[in-house]
């Protein structure tokens, strides 16, 4: 890890991207690092292609990352985490979502869907850890929880316990009720998991 840690969360809107971000942002932040992000947003809105730039440390001057320096790319969908993969540092990883989410630029025609995005990664030299997310929250109930399960595959690639962003994890859901934070920690350590056996 350099003396910043840059993390780039890449998706399709509606994934929850942004949010995976904040707590991330959240828990270093409650570490006493210095956070920065930002995000840029093809389009915000449900089915537009999404990036969250988060970088980490002592200091941090700026929130953008730039090309060849992300230690971790968290691919909340596959052909995204393709596209940003000239963000990763050499030795950097890509944490990804094997399911396919096919973005609107696809259906449009302007842009045409990999056939297999991990693959053209790792023929790449990335080193790539995939797991199906998707398939993951939905056996926990709820298809939301699929960034609950990113957020757990990130918390062993962290310069801070894992522990220490599964609480920030189940901060944020408090106020639903005990359902839904138990639902959000089954998913972190579901996530934990799945990006350990991958």
């Amino acid at each position: 890890m350099s003396a910043n840690t840059n993390i780039l969360v890449v998706g399709i809107g509606g994934q929850g991207v942004m949010t995976a971000t904040e707590i991330l942002a959240e828990a270093a932040i409650a570490l006493g690092y210095d956070a920065k992000k930002t995000e840029v947003a093809g389009m915000a809105q449900r089915g537009g292609v999404v990036s969250s730039h988060l970088r980490f440390g002592d200091k941090v001057l700026s929130p953008q990352i730039t090309p060849g320096t992300a230690d971790v790319l968290l691919g909340f969908e596959a052909a995204e985490g393709l596209r940003w993969r000239h963000m990763l540092r050499p030795d950097g990883i890509a944490l990804m979502n094997t399911a396919r989410l096919v973005p609107p630029v696809v259906e449009l025609g302007l842009f045409d869907y990999p056939e297999d995005p991990i693959a053209d990664m790792r023929k790449s030299g990335t080193r790539v850890v995939a797991f199906d997310a998707t398939t993951i929250a939905l056996g926990l109930g709820d298809v939301r929880l699929g960034n609950t399960v990113m957020l757990g595959a990130i918390g062993d690639h962290l310069p801070f316990p894992a522990e220490v962003l599964l609480e920030g994890v189940l901060k944020r859901f408090q106020r639903k009720g005990e359902k839904v934070v138990e639902q959000n920690r089954r998913a972190f350590e579901a996530g934990r998991a799945a990006a350990k056996g991958a």
